[in-house]
């Protein structure tokens, strides 16, 4: 029945377009131990086209996350992915000296491709003069949904418990978090709690509209919460207004990751290929593409006779 509402979200969301797609772009990062590379997805064709930046899980580079990636530039969004301090490319493991400090400048990644989209315009043949710069979503899975989330308006709570720097961005405008961490405290094991400060979020200062995206069967090694932890942006954050749980899901969501990648341990396109079109559906909202289309896929998804998952709002 997946096959079905495939279909009812494909007549929401539109057909798929040509994507043309430039790796590696080099943009300036002049205090970066290396040069900062990202990968440019975008239509061949129409103007004013919304921007959506999306940030890697751990150890992932610009070249993961095609089921995703792809798909968004074949509906109409010029997509951006960075390659992180954290890929396995680099080689900076849990012990390196630089490894503190990569979740901020994971975060600074995605300001620096903001500060530099005439450079990324320029280095796609036929880009120039069609990204719509007022529009753009902050997205990303795993610890990339932390890094979005900082632009996004999250904190990070320092020791004491009080709040830390303001790094959002006023660019950025909606996200969407696929698999992010949830709150900490006394649940994070305490390797995490050790080594992972960005693991302490509070969300009421998240006041953008957010999609986020869990599995309900997402148990994760750095928490003894079970997969409700992923939902925590939703429950406490006043912007994430739109939470889609999926049934059997774990962490990779089926496979957003790649197809048949090593870290998938649930493998299933049907549920890759509906998150493809939903994401699509809410991103056209959101942004302003099309109004509509996030509350007739939501209607969609939530009258399926065979459901895989279910979708709650505030």
């Amino acid at each position: 029945m997946t096959s079905l509402l495939v279909d009812a979200l494909d007549g929401i969301i539109g057909a798929s377009a040509p994507v043309v797609s430039v790796a590696p772009v080099m943009l300036s990062a002049p205090d970066r131990p290396v040069p900062l590379e990202v990968r440019v997805s975008a239509p061949t064709a129409g103007t004013n086209l919304p921007v959506v930046v999306f940030s890697h899980g751990n150890g992932w580079n610009l070249d993961g996350y095609t089921p995703l990636t792809a798909f968004w530039a074949s509906r109409g969004f010029v997509v951006i992915q960075p390659t992180h301090l954290d890929s396995r490319r680099n080689g900076f493991g849990f012990d390196h000296p630089v490894f503190p400090t990569i979740w901020t400048e994971r975060i600074a990644d995605l300001t620096r491709i903001l500060d530099q989209l005439d450079t990324i315009e320029a280095a796609v043949p036929g880009l120039a003069g069609r990204i719509d710069r007022s529009r753009v979503a902050a997205t990303g899975h795993s610890w990339g949904g932390q890094t979005a989330q900082s632009l996004l308006g999250a904190r990070i709570l320092d020791e004491a418990g009080q709040v830390g720097d303001d790094m959002s961005d006023s660019r950025v405008t909606a996200g969407i978090l696929f698999a992010a961490t949830g709150v900490g405290g006394d649940d994070l094991h305490p390797f995490a709690q050790a080594n992972f400060p960005f693991m302490r979020p509070s969300f009421q200062e998240l006041t953008t509209p957010t999609l986020v995206v869990a599995g309900d069967h997402d148990q994760s090694k750095m928490s003894s919460r079970g997969p409700d932890w992923f939902t925590d942006a939703y429950t406490y954050s006043p912007g994430a207004t739109d939470l889609l749980t999926f049934y059997g899901a774990e962490h990779s969501l089926g496979g957003i990751v790649g197809y048949e990648v090593a870290e998938t341990t649930d493998e299933n396109p049907e549920r890759v290929a509906v998150i493809q079109r939903m994401s699509t559906a809410y991103l056209q909202t959101a942004l302003h593409v099309e109004e509509s289309s996030w509350s007739a896929a939501r209607s969609a998804f939530s009258d399926s006779t065979d459901p895989i998952g279910r979708v709650d709002s505030k």
